[in-house]
């Protein structure tokens, strides 16, 4: 079953004195990328909760935040009056203005708030923690009920792709024959005699270019090869996209050897498919 890399979770937790939202946003990408947001006092978390993350997401560009909402009367952070009245004395000196203006100026000033450091209240990180891993869990369900989508989707365009082939095989022996009435007819304008013989050893050796028995066989085999995997427990897009690799290769093999009209339309509609499938490859897990 595969998973994709794009998804959302949240949890929220209402402590007494404030809101606590925890939200996890994912999109596709090469490698783990773990951009976190989230309040001074818990930075020292920092490294577990990647790890947490790490763990349960594996791949992807991860957007995780923590807000918190003082919902209580309680507030760690307090004027330095004496500092905010320096400012607003130094600003007199610079530019008249009102003082409400002044004051607004002064609070974006540096040391205007000061912000009383709290330890991690045990209880209270374990309440977040475990609302981190509901986000997480939110999020997994996300990823997979995209990945079923994503998975109902490379089913359909893979089964295009063998009808596609399909059809290949069926006017192959059509296109052998036009190559050889082809060459008999070029013989034929030259309008000289030809040792059959000759020219049977000629045709078979022409002919033999543009056999693509092996083409067909190994297009099959990835193509089976692909739902197999699809249909295994692991979610594993690189694993995936190599095999895509494959069956382009076997594609365009079968185009550049197909000297026949009818058979590249064919070879077109199979590669249009499969870039579609290598597109929504970019955001499996």
């Amino acid at each position: 079953m595969i998973h994709s890399m794009t998804g959302y979770g949240k949890s929220v937790l209402q402590l007494p004195t404030k809101k606590i939202s925890i939200e996890i946003k994912s999109l596709n990408s090469k490698n783990l990328d773990v951009n976190a947001r989230m309040p001074s006092v818990y930075r020292e978390k920092e490294l577990s909760l990647r790890k947490l993350i790490a763990n349960k997401l594996e791949r992807g560009k991860i957007d995780f935040s923590i807000y918190v909402e003082i919902t209580g009367e309680e507030t760690t952070t307090q004027v330095n009056k004496t500092v905010v009245k320096q400012y607003m004395n130094q600003l007199r000196d610079v530019v008249a203005g009102d003082e409400t203006e002044l004051l607004k100026m002064a609070v974006r000033f540096p040391d205007a708030l000061s912000t009383e450091r709290d330890d991690i209240d045990d209880d209270e990180w374990n309440a977040i923690l475990n609302e981190v891993n509901t986000a997480l869990n939110h999020i997994s369900t996300y990823r997979l009920d995209e990945g079923k989508v994503l998975e109902a989707d490379f089913k359909e365009r893979i089964q295009r792709i063998d009808d596609l082939l399909e059809q290949v095989i069926a006017i192959d022996p059509e296109r052998i024959d036009g190559v050889r009435e082809r060459l008999r007819k070029g013989v034929e304008e030259l309008k000289e005699k030809v040792d059959e013989n000759r020219f049977e050893q000629e045709l078979i050796f022409y002919i033999e270019k543009f056999d693509i028995t092996e083409e067909k066989v190994r297009l099959k085999n990835h193509l089976e090869y692909f739902i197999k995997s699809l249909n295994s427990k692991d979610s594993n897009g690189k694993k995936l996209g190599f095999i895509t690799q494959e069956i382009g290769r076997e594609i365009n093999t079968i185009g550049s050897k197909s000297n026949y009209a009818p058979m590249q339309k064919l070879v077109v509609q199979m590669k249009d498919e499969l870039e579609k499938i290598k597109e929504q490859l970019l955001n499996v897990l």
